[in-house]
């Protein structure tokens, strides 16, 4: 007898339902799209750590590659330095950051717990600047990864800031604007 495999899907993440549902509707009326295929929408999160202090001490790449996997929920890709800089004391393939790349189903989970619990978390905020790069993407900083709910506070031994940039298929910034407002990040108004 052969096994039966466990084909059931997980179900898709409930931003990409409110997308599907009620956000491409809304802003297919509100540009006035005749196809589908107009509506801007989100292509990849890019999440970057920059470990600048990784020269003097190798451990902090290592606990920001844990600590970026707890985040993502995929594994960080360590960069290396392009050239040698003799004033950082920094040499050419040296390790100095992490990436993740985010896109499908996880960027959706991202996304939806970075508005609904990272950002009310952070303290004195106030909405986050509106200025977009000109084609429709955004990039927000954050000063400390420990507002995350997926860090254990008592393992932290370096606070790391981040920068998370948000890849639009949208050609103007007003149409990007529109779509992360939509998607309920809170900009400043």
């Amino acid at each position: 007898m052969a096994e039966e495999k466990n084909t059931t899907k997980a179900p898709p993440p409930r931003l990409a339902e409110r997308f599907a549902s009620e956000i491409a509707p809304a802003l297919k009326e509100r540009f006035g799209y005749k196809n589908v295929h107009q509506i801007p929408r989100l292509q990849k999160i890019t999440i970057n750590m920059g470990v600048g202090k990784a020269v003097e001490n190798k451990a902090r790449i290592e606990h920001a590659v844990r600590d970026l996997s707890r985040i993502s929920g995929q594994k960080p890709v360590v960069v290396k330095a392009k050239r040698s800089i003799s004033q950082f004391r920094l040499r050419q393939g040296m390790p100095i950051g992490v990436k993740v790349t985010l896109r499908r189903a996880r960027m959706y989970e991202f996304m939806d717990r970075l508005v609904s619990v990272v950002i009310p978390r952070l303290r004195d905020f106030r909405g986050l600047s509106p200025k977009m790069d000109g084609r429709g993407n955004y990039t927000m900083g954050l000063s400390e990864h420990m507002v995350f709910p997926e860090i254990n506070l008592d393992d932290v031994q370096f606070v790391q800031g981040m920068d998370i940039t948000f890849s639009t298929t949208a050609k103007t910034d007003e149409e990007g604007h529109a779509l992360l407002q939509s998607l309920g990040m809170p900009f400043k108004k």
